[in-house]
């Protein structure tokens, strides 16, 4: 950039700012106005101030040298860089931008206007700072801005960020009663609501990062008008908590209100959509989002990678990532973990040396997909390899996922003594679910001793959790100790602790339908029930005995095949079979592991009724076809 390129003439330089685009042109220009004395022009010095401040290309540092150099600094010039302050990466911009309005308040010489508290109180929720929040809202007050909409949204925002709800709520139910009356707080109605969506949807997502889902919802429920944040906010908070149908039926509830969804509508959903294994209505999403030119960036584009790893189309996983505009590690991540989950191993590998030639540096969240996909596939030598690298190299701190990868790893090959030795020496604290994987392994290898050990430090980190009197009692089963069984039973029974039931679900025509073990309160129960029987016969036809050692209970042999005839996924199965076209596939998502004798039953089931079936249950993907599965009977 030149004058000449410029053609610069005085009354033009302003306008002429927007030319720079990029941090080198910015300077050159700065370098002109000081050499044509230009700099003290107030316009000209505030509109430059403006661009270093809060342009595409902005740099804080340099700003504040501008704005230190100013001939003259007004509100505006003072609202730039405090909100420049306020929104930079740096961690100290925050407080600086704090300082920099204590400044201005203490010089007396510009007054705040409402343009200037919200990037203050921005400042303060970015640095948690509660204490300077609630002095400038009594400035806020003193000022007069206390009615002021747009400020007084982002003071309550920042009491929620600060995670004071109490303050939150006074101040919202002010703004929204006119009265402090905390009392008042569940009996204000959806007429006095109406025009506060903004305030509503601050509340709201206050309540969700407190974990008071409950309360979220009744105020909600409660709004009379909502906006598309309103919406996105509940989808949200139901998927990250684990309340997978109620995102789903809220996302059908925003469409048929006539709310229509946008891209972070997507990336809120899509995450429950992939646990229940929704892929129909995840391939609406993805349809919705090319119509509606929703851009399929990094973040939506990894959200439907991982949906359709998850929901078991792997093929198409990697297709929407080969069509990735450009691959981050989150994109990386999602497909080398949709390939582990699926058992492709090698694969898994294969990508993650694409990921490291393309420069893309892996993170800790990127080993414990390629750990998860040694461990899936038995490859013991190369899971020691990478954790090592991941730490000895990369000087990565390994998280008790890493961990728990590699116990499992360590477990399925039979290698209990090394699992608990690396768990023993762990440079972090062991929880329950790490001791749980040790369990598990035992229970397969039929290891009393060190399951009796695992067991007695799961009872300790979680006494109320039902994963470690039943992994315990399900290993003394399996080496047919009932005496013991009947003892955890009895001591689960005291404690009034119950094992998680097992569950599945199964989408037909858009629908999801859930089953749990025994389960006959569905509609076409009947008709589900004569299909088992129907299935039972086949698969006696063809060889099959029932597996009743996978029946930890103490009864005769009949009432363990009846019990297995009944677990979750084959009920799942049978209702598939009686509602889908001759040979059209079946996905079936589970919350628990699959069990033997139901893996062998399926592989069977595929053969006789020639269909592909897929069941995800809580480790991985089984993929059976024509009498055999994908994880070659190793999981």
């Amino acid at each position: 950039m030149n004058s000449a390129t410029l053609n610069i003439h005085p009354p033009s330089l302003v306008p002429r700012i927007s030319h720079c685009k990029t941090i080198r042109e910015m300077k050159q220009f700065h370098a002109l106005v000081i050499k044509t004395a230009q700099i003290h022009d107030l316009s000209l010095a505030t509109e430059f101030l403006k661009l270093c401040a809060t342009s595409d290309y902005r740099d804080t540092e340099y700003a504040l040298s501008v704005f230190s150099q100013l001939p003259e600094r007004n509100c505006f010039s003072y609202n730039t860089m405090i909100r420049a302050l306020a929104e930079s990466d740096d961690d100290y911009g925050p407080l600086d931008a704090f300082f920099l309005f204590y400044q201005m308040v203490s010089d007396g010489i510009v007054e705040p206007n409402r343009f200037t508290f919200p990037s203050v109180l921005k400042a303060c929720s970015r640095a948690a700072r509660l204490e300077e929040g609630k002095q400038v809202h009594g400035f806020v007050i003193k000022c007069g801005f206390d009615s002021d909409e747009f400020v007084m949204t982002n003071l309550l925002r920042m009491y929620v960020m600060c995670g004071s709800m109490e303050d939150a709520q006074i101040l919202f139910t002010r703004n929204i009663d006119g009265d402090e009356d905390m009392n008042r707080m569940v009996t204000y109605n959806k007429r006095k609501l109406e025009g506060n969506v903004v305030l509503c949807n601050v509340m709201i997502d206050g309540y969700v990062r407190l974990g008071n889902i409950k309360a979220a919802a009744e105020l909600f429920d409660k709004m009379h008008q909502r906006s598309v944040v309103s919406w996105n906010v509940m989808i949200s908070a139901y998927a990250q908590n684990g309340v997978f149908m109620k995102a789903i039926e809220t996302f059908h509830k925003m469409q048929m209100e006539g709310v229509s969804p946008n891209r972070v509508t997507l990336v809120s959903v899509l995450p429950a959509i992939s646990r229940l294994g929704a892929l129909e209505l995840g391939k609406w999403g993805h349809l919705y989002a090319e119509k509606n030119n929703i851009p399929i960036d990094d973040v939506l584009g990894s959200a439907l990678v991982d949906m359709y790893a998850k929901c078991g189309t792997i093929e198409k996983a990697i297709q929407v990532f080969e069509t990735l505009p450009k691959h981050n590690v989150i994109t990386w991540n999602a497909i080398i973990g949709g390939l582990a989950m699926h058992g492709r191993a090698n694969d898994a590998l294969k990508y993650f040396s694409r990921m490291e030639r393309s420069g893309v540096s892996p993170s800790d969240v990127t080993y414990i997909a390629i750990l998860s996909a040694c461990s899936h596939a038995g490859l013991v030598d190369k899971g020691r390899y990478f954790f090592n690298h991941m730490v000895d190299k990369l000087r990565l701190e390994p998280r008790i996922e890493h961990y728990g990868c590699m116990v499992d790893l360590l477990g399925r090959a039979g290698l209990l003594e090394e699992a608990e030795d690396l768990i023993l020496n762990m440079n972090i604290r062991s929880d329950d679910v790490i001791w749980k994987a040790l369990l598990g392994a035992c229970k397969m290898h039929k290891n009393i001793e060190v399951g009796r050990r695992a067991a007695k430090v799961l009872m300790q980190l979680a006494p109320h959790d039902s994963g470690a009197y039943v992994a315990l009692s399900n290993t003394y089963a399996a080496v047919g100790d009932w005496g013991a069984v009947a003892e955890m039973r009895l001591k689960m029974k005291d404690l009034d602790i119950r094992k998680d039931p097992g569950c599945s679900w199964i989408e037909i025509d858009g629908a999801i339908h859930e089953f749990v073990v025994e389960d006959d309160s569905h509609p076409r129960a009947r008709e589900i029930h004569s299909m088992l029987k129907e299935i039972s016969h086949k698969l006696s036809l063809e060889g099959h005995r029932p597996d009743t050692k996978q029946v930890l209970l103490n009864m005769d042999e009949e009432q363990k095949a009846s019990l297995l005839h009944y677990h979750s996924e084959k009920i799942a199965v049978a209702f598939g079979l009686i509602s889908t076209s001759p040979k059209a596939p079946l996905k079936v998502v589970k919350n628990l592991r699959i069990c033997e004798d139901c893996h062998s039953s399926m592989k069977l089931i595929s053969k006789i009724y020639e269909r592909k079936i897929t069941i995800r249950d809580r480790k991985r993907f089984h993929h059976f076809e024509h009498g055999s599965c994908s994880c070659m009977d190793y999981w």
